[in-house]
């Protein structure tokens, strides 16, 4: 049972200090995507990656209808809930952690939402550039 109890806190101390040190795209402290709905991999409003976020959901963005149907005609239904993921279901207007990978491939097909660029992690600069991210930012 001790062995459980301290490796149940090695994760927690992992994904804390992970967290503790997230920057944003211009290497300042990572802000606050949204709330309500709870986004991000880790439900904590910010999109904070670590080694369990295979999907590298780090694009802070705001939905709009065209990017949902895009994501949903790619075999990502961002639209339906799913409580066994703690997921509401979206709707345009919502700020929402993307997967940089599916935000690149909505860019390539003129189709990527804006970006809250403050909100988002600057692991997102391993796969698109600052110009792409500035030129879909939220004014």
């Amino acid at each position: 049972m001790l062995n459980k109890v301290i490796f149940v806190f090695m994760i927690l101390s992992n994904v804390n200090q992970e967290i503790a040190q997230s920057l944003n795209v211009f290497g300042e402290k990572l802000e606050l995507c949204c709330n309500s709905p709870k986004t991000g991999f880790y439900r904590d409003g910010f999109c904070n990656t670590g080694n369990s976020d295979v999907g590298t959901h780090v694009v802070c963005s705001v939905m709009t209808q065209e990017f949902l149907e895009f994501s949903k005609s790619k075999g990502n239904d961002l639209t339906t809930p799913n409580e066994a993921y703690s997921f509401p279901g979206l709707l345009p207007g919502d700020k929402w952690c993307l997967c940089v990978l599916r935000w690149k491939e909505a860019y390539d097909a003129g189709k990527a939402p804006k970006v809250y660029l403050e909100g988002t992690h600057d692991k997102a600069l391993k796969y698109v550039t600052i110009k792409q991210l500035i030129e879909n930012a939220l004014k």
